[in-house]
């Protein structure tokens, strides 16, 4: 602070400083006017015009399409924590009792009917002896698995409740890539997060592994440990997928969701049998290229088998007694079509027989020796592990 002393001075300096401008400024003409800006420059040429385009009027603020999508589902959206009992076999080393500890885990799901039905993941309820269903309102229940498909990894889980918040369900069969993916889900123990991607693209078979029954949707949306069986939603609100699996990759993750479609599907059986099924023909299958039937066609003379220079599906085993060998498949046939469906790979078959029925007839499009030949081949129950 300046002393009462110096405040006098200051405006004198003030005032000195006023005046020394304002004569500065009546003495140097009008050059130095324009070089402040107090007065026009002379007109110079005109810049050179970068864009002819149309003038656009200004966008105008809206609702966000990802907030109404997440206010829509996120309140049916459900935190699943389980404790599964498993024996510690070091435990009875020194004489005494194996002890019993408890492993908890924790996963995602979302609430299908308002009386307590939930879809989520089968590694997520896997062996667990508690299940507990948290809301997002806070609201907690217990939970009960009523069954599980390893093969495609749906369960569904049921709370006894009423009145419950319900996520949408939409159609999976028509997505396509550059649409967006919003995942729901509580990631590392995070409720609640929400982010969001596109669909990067759809039926990826071998996402995970060969052998797949599942034509995955694969999106950019970040989804961690902790977002397995949460919803993956469309910009209308719908869920169109589970978030399942991620695949780590140098820069980014990539994610992985079960097509909603097959989740009712696999859910509908599991509701009414307390099971999925599949059905099952007994083919081993491998991707035809020209060079790979080129390599079979050499070796004719040996196993009697040519099939012909292209890109296809061909069979190269069939169990013995299957519905594949009672309908007539025979090793070195091309398959072609699949219950009406064409096909081009043995994932594209797995997946048109999975949509079957169990008992009940379904033709199938062969080419043998340049010949197409339609069988019926009438899949059973695929074994179950025990």
């Amino acid at each position: 602070m300046a002393s009462a002393i110096q405040r006098p001075l200051q405006r004198a300096l003030t005032l000195i400083g006023v005046g020394l401008i304002g004569s500065s400024l009546s003495g140097c003409g009008t050059a130095w006017k324009q070089r402040i800006g107090l007065d026009q420059a002379p007109a110079s040429d005109p810049l050179p015009e970068v864009s002819d385009g149309p003038r656009s009027a200004p966008l105008q603020p809206g609702k966000n399409i990802i907030v109404e999508a997440v206010d829509r589902v996120g309140p049916s959206v459900v935190r699943i924590d389980t404790v599964k009992r498993v024996v510690n076999p070091l435990g009875n080393l020194f004489g005494g009792r194996a002890p019993i500890q408890q492993q908890a885990g924790q996963g995602s799901g979302f609430i299908t009917r308002s009386d307590g039905l939930i879809f989520t993941n089968a590694h997520v309820v896997e062996g667990a002896d508690q299940v507990s269903v948290t809301l997002p309102d806070g609201r907690s229940f217990s939970g009960r698995v009523l069954g599980s498909d390893p093969l495609t990894d749906i369960a569904v889980v049921r709370v006894v409740a009423d009145k419950l918040p319900v996520a949408p369900l939409g159609n999976s069969n028509n997505l396509k890539p550059g649409e967006w993916a919003i995942a729901i889900g509580n990631p590392l123990g995070l409720n609640n997060t929400v982010t969001a991607g596109i669909i990067s693209a759809v039926d990826r078979t071998n996402a995970i592994g060969e052998g797949q029954r599942v034509p995955y949707i694969q999106t950019d949306a970040a989804v961690n440990p902790g977002n397995s069986g949460g919803p993956l939603i469309n910009a209308a609100g719908q869920v169109i997928g589970i978030n399942t699996a991620i695949k780590k990759a140098p820069g980014a993750g990539l994610s992985f969701a079960i097509p909603i479609n097959l989740a009712k599907r696999i859910a509908q059986q599991i509701i009414s049998t307390g099971q999925a099924s599949h059905p099952f023909i007994g083919v081993r299958l491998q991707s035809l290229t020209p060079q790979l039937a080129k390599e079979i066609n050499a070796a004719a003379n040996s196993n009697l088998c040519t099939v012909p220079e292209l890109n296809g599906v061909v069979v190269i085993e069939v169990v013995e007694n299957s519905p594949a060998a009672e309908g007539g498949i025979r090793p070195c046939d091309l398959i072609r079509e699949v219950n009406g469906t064409k096909v081009q790979d043995p994932s594209q078959v797995q997946l048109a027989v999975d949509r079957g029925r169990v008992g009940q007839a379904m033709p199938i499009i062969v080419e043998r020796d340049g010949e197409s030949l339609e069988l019926m081949v009438k899949p059973e129950e695929l074994p179950r592990q025990q």
